[in-house]
């Protein structure tokens, strides 16, 4: 899935003259947790709230100017770019969030939040749903005919988990389904040698 997807697109800036105590402010104000710094239009660093943190202890720090400490050369992701490529930048930087540029301009941010949410949103987990964890073998043919016997009895698949089980080729599969009765899917799924270790309504 593309930044563009999820990256927020209404910024609060602020400029590089600004002071620590006006950056504390507008972080209250909105509840955000990074500040894009622009002047004059033009991106030309990035805030932390940990930043500021760490300014505030300073004596005086309240009136230092976000030029003397803000990132002037913050990692960056494009629009177009990948969540998956957001991720790993993030957690390899120990970072919480990214401004997004297209051509030299700010455009959105992209937060760990919001990489939360995408994935949660993958797995099924924004919207009622039913579960039913499987141990079969790891092979297509096995999981492309659980697949199809889930379908066939009813069960509309949002997303597969997979992860070790016990034997060298048996794994545990997680189906999410749109929430549903999952009995006549277990019980189909059963008749057919599938071992159904849960299912959740």
């Amino acid at each position: 899935m593309k930044i563009k997807r999820r990256m927020a697109k209404e910024l609060v800036t602020i400029s590089s003259d600004a002071t620590v105590l006006e950056a504390v402010h507008l972080l209250h104000k909105h509840a955000i947790r990074h500040l894009p710094v622009v002047d004059d239009g033009r991106f030309i660093g990035f805030i932390d709230g940990s930043d500021i943190k760490q300014v505030l202890l300073l004596p005086n720090g309240n009136e230092m100017p976000l030029a003397e400490f803000m990132n002037k050369k913050p990692i960056t992701v494009g629009p177009e770019e990948s969540m998956e490529d957001a991720a790993r930048l993030m957690y390899g930087n120990r970072i919480g969030g990214l401004p997004v540029v297209e051509k030299g301009k700010l455009v959105g941010i992209i937060t760990v939040g919001d990489i939360l949410a995408e994935f949660i949103e993958i797995m099924g987990g924004l919207q009622a749903s039913s579960r039913i964890d499987v141990i079969m073998n790891d092979n297509q043919d096995e999981y492309e005919k659980a697949s199809r016997i889930i379908k066939t009895k009813g069960g509309d698949i949002l997303s597969v988990g997979m992860s070790d089980a016990n034997g060298r080729h048996n794994k545990y599969y997680f189906f999410r389904l749109k929430k549903c009765n999952v009995t006549p899917i277990t019980d189909a799924l059963r008749e057919k040698g599938y071992n159904v270790v849960a299912a959740t309504v």
